[in-house]
């Protein structure tokens, strides 16, 4: 049977082919087709599919600027940056758990890889490539699209509202050991992802991955902060001076004090009637010690808030927070929305492909996390500007589906269907009238 390859399906899909050595002529095939076949979605302009829609929300020149910056795409042999970007981020939306699997099903769809810019996948050069590529073409593109999807999802109005926190992964075993033993902890060993979290926006905003042992507050002090904004994190946070550096830049933030922390009470503040059932106290307080630990000063000069939330069946809460005017009540529900970055980790735990690794070296590792985020952005981004009403995890399922179908030929079909039905009912009678 002839088979046809994937330019000449490009061809036959709307997309004019100039060949310099032989000119094709299909003058005569389109000749001998009846009127009626003329019509069809064959003979239209090219339709993007829904793979093609969703990469559209890539800052393509942010990505072109750290191929070349990083001199990405230096001995490649045929195999760029882009074509492995792809491919990575196939398997995420697919669900590609390995790279015979995400080889074959991404090379039968091969009439699509002419419009993605790609060539057939083969898995050995892909994780040769996901070996020796240095991962930070990558990150400069999750930042880019993080800063983007930022702008675009933002709800107008809303207060900032941001939540910090990191997550795990445990790697063991041959060839992570290499990498990952000498920066175990006792709890875990691997990779820890650092996410600052946009309650606003839904979506991760900065994000850097480090060693398992690397402290959640170490982290934290180099990042930038943003004035007016409120920053909600748990324990793992638990410094003085960096809180100080939160309150210096005019910013807030909501947190827990630990049970020994040693504080003086300067003012008792009354509580609202509706609210006893859920907050306990409310008081002003200031920190006892300028040097709670040996050799370390505390640089909190300042006042601080702190509210007694009631659980029940728990220990109570006991939040700080440099907030001095808030309702109390609203302080214990901000920091109820740190749950949210909980539910983030989750999220993307158990949807897209970062449970089992493609490759096992540690760019491998980081670049297939990397480009988990990535997807999540593009999904979110893709349901935004499809006004979708669903759920990020419904778009994902149907995504992986119909990835490679085209909506506006598929909505074409289906009305010429419709027309169709309806002319055959008004041309038969009703046999049960």
């Amino acid at each position: 049977m002839f088979r046809l390859d994937s330019r000449l399906r490009a061809l036959l899909s709307g997309i004019k082919l100039l060949q310099t050595k032989k000119v094709l002529r299909f003058s005569a095939f389109w000749e001998d087709l009846p009127e009626r076949q003329l019509n069809t979605e064959t003979r239209n302009m090219y339709r993007v599919n829904r793979f093609q829609q969703l990469m559209k929300h890539l800052p393509r020149t942010a990505f072109s600027q750290a191929v070349e910056q990083q001199q990405a795409d230096k001995y490649r042999k045929g195999f760029s940056c882009w074509e492995q970007l792809v491919s990575m981020i196939y398997a995420q939306l697919s669900g590609a758990d390995s790279l015979r699997i995400l080889e074959r099903s991404f090379n039968a769809q091969s009439a699509h890889h002419y419009h993605l810019n790609c060539e057939a996948l083969r898995r050995s050069t892909l994780a040769d490539a996901n070996a020796r590529c240095s991962p930070t073409v990558f990150t400069q593109l999750a930042q880019a699209l993080m800063s983007q999807a930022s702008r675009q999802l933002r709800a107008q109005g809303k207060e900032l509202l941001q939540l910090l926190d990191s997550s795990s992964f445990t790697l063991q075993g041959p060839g992570f050991d290499n990498w990952t033993s000498d920066n175990r902890t006792r709890n875990t060993q691997g990779v820890k992802l650092h996410v600052l979290y946009g309650l606003n926006e839904r979506t991760p905003l900065q994000c850097e991955l480090t060693p398992a042992n690397v402290n959640d507050v170490t982290h934290a002090q180099g990042l930038s902060i943003t004035p007016e904004v409120r920053y909600v994190f748990d324990k793992g946070y638990y410094d003085y001076n960096w809180w100080w550096k939160i309150h210096q830049a005019g910013a807030l933030f909501v947190t827990r004090f630990k049970r020994n922390a040693g504080l003086q009470v300067i003012e008792q503040r009354s509580i609202a009637c509706e609210d006893r059932a859920q907050i306990h106290s409310d008081m002003i307080v200031r920190f006892a010690h300028k040097q709670p630990r040996g050799g370390c000063t505390n640089l909190y000069s300042e006042p601080l808030r702190r509210i007694e939330v009631i659980r029940e069946g728990k220990t109570p809460l006991v939040l700080a927070t440099n907030d001095l005017d808030s309702p109390a009540l609203r302080i214990a529900d901000d920091y109820r929305q740190r749950w949210q970055i909980e539910l983030f980790f989750k999220w993307i735990k158990q949807h897209l492909r970062i449970k089992s690794f493609l490759g096992r070296t540690r760019n491998a590792v980081h670049i297939q996390i990397l480009t988990a985020l990535i997807a999540y952005l593009l999904v979110a981004l893709y349901a935004k500007a499809q006004a979708l009403q669903d759920s990020l995890w419904m778009v994902l399922s149907e995504l992986r589906t119909t990835l490679f179908q085209r909506p506006q030929v598929e909505y074409e079909r289906h009305k010429r269907w419709r027309e169709q039905r309806d002319l055959a009912q008004r041309r038969q009678p009703d046999l049960f009238a």
